[in-house]
């Protein structure tokens, strides 16, 4: 049966959709303008990470034809393909984000990306590396047929509060999760997530969710509500622990 909500199931928000998707991919297709060819549109694949509010975060180098292009202009495009698994994959949910790629020398960008992609810091270093943030200007997301939205820029990133309240908890949240409570990371992985729960980890946490690497996949564990603080943020891992466990 191909995944998707039943003709009763209300259709979910757009830009919770369009976050989600952007949360939870790990690569993305990544449209620049080619410079030395008059403008011509570029594709290619990238790891893709997120600061905290939910905007993009790219480590790309100097050698690549996609940087020389965001130097000369810095407008570019991202493809979110959240398809996998559909049976017809155009019934899939994608989105088209339209941004400008920036450097970034913040070290939470660095940490983020990292964590997410640790064999990435072998080149991290390198002087023609750099990360990249991608200001979101809009998003187009097509979440099946007939289902197409435009999604504002402020609606693809959470408030700056919201997301400056979550950094904050991050490195408790995942050390007291994982040193902790490693069984309910292992449910979480394998009875909501559908994957190896041995060795699970979370090695993100933000305000509408965790990411959890299970072997070599990285997989996204999405909140029900936002975790507006500490308490918020207990009561939830504590709820999705109990629903993995009647799983």
């Amino acid at each position: 049966m191909t995944p998707g909500a039943s003709m009763t199931t209300p259709a979910p928000d757009p830009a919770a959709t369009a976050r989600r998707l952007i949360r939870g991919a790990a690569t993305a297709t990544l449209a620049t303008l080619q410079a030395d060819a008059g403008g011509w549109p570029c594709a290619s694949l990238v790891q893709v990470a997120t600061d905290d509010a939910g905007a993009p975060l790219l480590l790309i180098s100097l050698l690549a034809e996609h940087t020389k292009n965001i130097l000369a202009d810095a407008r570019v495009g991202l493809l979110f393909d959240g398809t996998a698994g559909f049976d017809e994959p155009l019934t899939g949910p994608r989105l088209s984000m339209l941004g400008r790629a920036a450097v970034t020398g913040d070290p939470r960008h660095r940490a983020r990306y990292l964590a997410r992609f640790p064999g990435a810091g072998l080149y991290a270093g390198f002087k023609d590396f750099a990360f990249y943030r991608v200001a979101p200007e809009r998003g187009h997301l097509v979440a099946g047929f007939g289902r197409i939205d435009r999604v504002a820029a402020a609606d693809l990133v959470l408030p700056e509060a919201e997301a400056r309240a979550a950094a904050a908890l991050e490195a408790s949240v995942l050390e007291h999760m994982n040193a902790d409570h490693a069984d309910a990371v292992r449910l979480y992985a394998e009875r909501l997530l559908g994957a190896p729960g041995e060795g699970a980890v979370l090695v993100g946490f933000d305000a509408e969710g965790c990411d959890v690497r299970a072997g070599t996949r990285l997989l996204r564990l999405p909140f029900p509500e936002r975790a507006a603080d500490a308490a918020a943020a207990r009561r939830i891992l504590a709820d999705l622990a109990r629903k993995a466990r009647a799983a």
